[in-house]
Order: C-alpha cells, then sequence, then structure tokens
C-alpha cells in the first residue's frame, strides 16, 4: 500500500509546489487540508481544486472559524493572555486548530506522516510538530523547506517546470500570518530593528495619528465569555470580528515588539489585533471588579505561564490542561458590562457594572455613610508589620 502524507495546505505557492515535492522525495500520496481560521483571502472551494491540480489524491477544506474562535481565542481572552505581557498570542492559537484538523486527516486517510510548511528558524515548527505528536504519537513529520532545502527559488522552478496552476511572480517583502484574532508581519527591512515601520505594513488597523471621532462600545461578559456588544447578542466570532471592525478603526491594537523565540532568537515582530486588545483590556477590567483579590493575584502568575505555553506549541500538554481549569473557575464570577472608548489607538475603560461586583460603594466611599471601620486600621497593621518589625531591631541591635 502506497504511504500517505497529509499536508497543511494554505494555497500557496510553497505548499502547492510542496504537494508535488513530497510526493518525488518520499513516493507518497499527498492529502491536502486547508483550514479557514479567518485569515480572509480566497475560497475554500478555489484552494481546495488548486491542491488537486497540483497533484493532491485528496484535499480536504475546514471552515473553522466559529470553532477557532471558541476553542481557541476564547481560552485566551479569559486568560488575558499576552506573551510578554503585550503579544495577544495571534499565530500561536492557530496552530494547534490547524492540528486538530491534520490529524483528523491523516486518521480519516490512514496516512502515517503529517506535512508543514515551516522553516527551521521559526516558533511555528514546534507548535505544528508539538501538536501533532501529542494527538497521534504514532504520526512522523516533515517540513519541506526545513528537511528537503526547498527554497522559493526552487520552488519557482518546480512550480514552471511542471506547469502549476499557481503564479509565482508576485514577492511581497514581508512574511505575513493572519487570522480573526489577529496579523502578523515579519521580514524585510523591518529586520533591521531601528527601522520604523511604514504605514503599507498594516492591513486591520488605520492609522491612529489620524483624527477621527472616538466610538463608544459597551462590551458584555458572562463568566467570561464576551456575549454582547452594544447590547446585542454575538457570538465569540462575532464580537471579535465587530470589534477588529470598530477597533482596528481607531488603530486600536497596533504592536512592534522584538519578543523572544523558542528557538532561542530574538526576533523583530509587528502584530495588529484590534478585537483581541479590545476584548482582553474588557476582559481584565472586569476580573478587577469581580474577582477577589488573592484569586486575581495568583491568576496573574497562572496568565503568564499559560500565555508561555501557548506561545511555546504546548496546547495539547497536561500543565496546559490544569491551567485551563484554573482559568476556568477564575472566571466563574467575570459578568458585567465595560464601557470603553476607542479613539487615538487606545481602548480606554470608562464603566464598569456587574450583578458578581466586590466593589462596595459605602466601603469605598470617603463621603458620609463610610461602613469601614477606621478604628480597626491601627492594630491590623501593628500585627500586619510584626514580623519585619522584629527582624529590624535585630538587624540595627
Amino acid at each position: 500500500m502506497t504511504e500517505r502524507v497529509v499536508l497543511a495546505y494554505s494555497g500557496g505557492l510553497d505548499t502547492s509546489v510542496a504537494i508535488g515535492w513530497i510526493a518525488e522525495e518520499t513516493g507518497a500520496e499527498v492529502i491536502a487540508v486547508a483550514v479557514d481560521v479567518g485569515q480572509g483571502g480566497e475560497d475554500l472551494d478555489v484552494i481546495r481544486k488548486r491542491a488537486l491540480a497540483c497533484g493532491a489524491v485528496e484535499a480536504e477544506v475546514a471552515d473553522a472559524r466559529d470553532e477557532f474562535a471558541d476553542e481557541y481565542c476564547l481560552p485566551a481572552i479569559r486568560a488575558n493572555a499576552l506573551y510578554m505581557d503585550r503579544y495577544p498570542l495571534v499565530s500561536a492559537l492557530s496552530r494547534p486548530a490547524i492540528v486538530k484538523h491534520l490529524v483528523a486527516a491523516a486518521r480519516k486517510h490512514g496516512a502515517t506522516t503529517v506535512a508543514h510548511g515551516c522553516t527551521g528558524k521559526g516558533n511555528d515548527q514546534v507548535r505544528f510538530e508539538a501538536g501533532i505528536t501529542a494527538l497521534g504519537p504514532d504520526l512522523t513529520c516533515i517540513a519541506p523547506v526545513r528537511d528537503y532545502a526547498m527554497t522559493r527559488d526552487k520552488a519557482i522552478a518546480f512550480c514552471e517546470a511542471k506547469n502549476l496552476p499557481i503564479a509565482t511572480s508576485r514577492k511581497s517583502p514581508y512574511s505575513i500570518d493572519q487570522n480573526v484574532f489577529g496579523r502578523a508581519v515579519e521580514t524585510g527591512f523591518l529586520e533591521d530593528i531601528w527601522n520604523a515601520p511604514i504605514e503599507d505594513v498594516y492591513e486591520y488597523t488605520a492609522n491612529p495619528a489620524e483624527p477621527r471621532e472616538a466610538d463608544e462600545a459597551v462590551i458584555s461578559f458572562k463568566e467570561g465569555v464576551p456575549v454582547a456588544v452594544d447590547g446585542r447578542p454575538v457570538t465569540v466570532l462575532q464580537a471579535i470580528q465587530q470589534l477588529n471592525e470598530r477597533a482596528g478603526a481607531q488603530g486600536i491594537g497596533r504592536i512592534d515588539m522584538v519578543e523572544d523565540r523558542l528557538v532561542g532568537i530574538k526576533s523583530r515582530e509587528i502584530y495588529e489585533a484590534p478585537g483581541a486588545i479590545a476584548l482582553i483590556t474588557a476582559h481584565q477590567e472586569l476580573e478587577n471588579v469581580t474577582v477577589e483579590r488573592e484569586l486575581a493575584r495568583y491568576k496573574r502568575q497562572v496568565e503568564q505561564r499559560w500565555g508561555e505555553m501557548v506561545y511555546d506549541g504546548l496546547w495539547f500538554s497536561p500543565l496546559k490542561r490544569a491551567l485551563d481549569g484554573f482559568i476556568n473557575e477564575g472566571n466563574q464570577h467575570v459578568t458585567g458590562d465595560i464601557r470603553m472608548t476607542l479613539h487615538g489607538g487606545r481602548a480606554t475603560v470608562t464603566g464598569r457594572r456587574s450583578s458578581e461586583s466586590l466593589y462596595d460603594f459605602n466601603l469605598a466611599t470617603y463621603d458620609s455613610g463610610d461602613t469601614f471601620d477606621q478604628s480597626k486600621a491601627q492594630g491590623f497593621i501593628e500585627i500586619f508589620g510584626l514580623s519585619a518589625k522584629i527582624a529590624a531591631k535585630r538587624d540595627l541591635a
């Protein structure tokens, strides 16, 4: 029986060439799998037909936009996940979503190998392969660009020699990855970290410096899940899409950073994530109102570790699953509304209300009606600082 390889297929030059390249290098039949996580671009059926025209024996396409929003973006929102305190894990979240479909296709078609189009320098090779082997420990992974030295020049030559139905002339100066949660741009002149990004780098966001009227939005959550925008019910996907449009129009969610890649190098990345930043900002503020102090403090530690694990490609790991349980528990009371002003590149919280609020006006106020018994503060401070006081007496003796 002929071996079969499942290929993560985008419809672009590299993965289209990889179909025939893998067949020649391994003698295997190739099944192409394309997954829509809200990246836009060509129709899925056009991509499926191209894969078949390039030599795939089977081609599957999946509209996974709601799945991606519900099962991957939502946990990141509830975790307030920002790698290095800034990056909302745009690409890192999409990889396990794609991996799940690749492994399912491998089982369906009896494939023993899964292939992807990553290089040997980036994080995505780890995310794909760690995820694939977690869900299918018996599967083998290959990466034609990395393993068979499939350079772009070689890909173009192969494409032209085989007369494959794909354009080879246009080459963007940037490497771009995008989905509904955001957009990542790297390479080209951006590799010089002194160079400022220019406006043509951006697609999801307008220039925040341009004058425009502010936009006010009210985002409603139930147990940490966005359920309405301005009082109108939304799915998680719709919440992201609507805030991508509205926050993006105000230039919100632009990130220019030098980040620590898993493979040990530092890389300059430009991100756009207007909906993600608006939703995480709103969710964080609602937690400030509804989550008890000690739980909130510890959750911030969990959030950092959760983000690092997802960035590193460990979505399907035991620790990540255990942390999910903690984050779910921590969101049980995160219900209410956050009002935000979207303007000038910033999402600014201006109002909060919640039936689960721990904010007590009568305890917080300094006016009449104050129910906080200030007479108890002196004794509390004495006991709270006692151990430091005893140590200080010793050290000063």
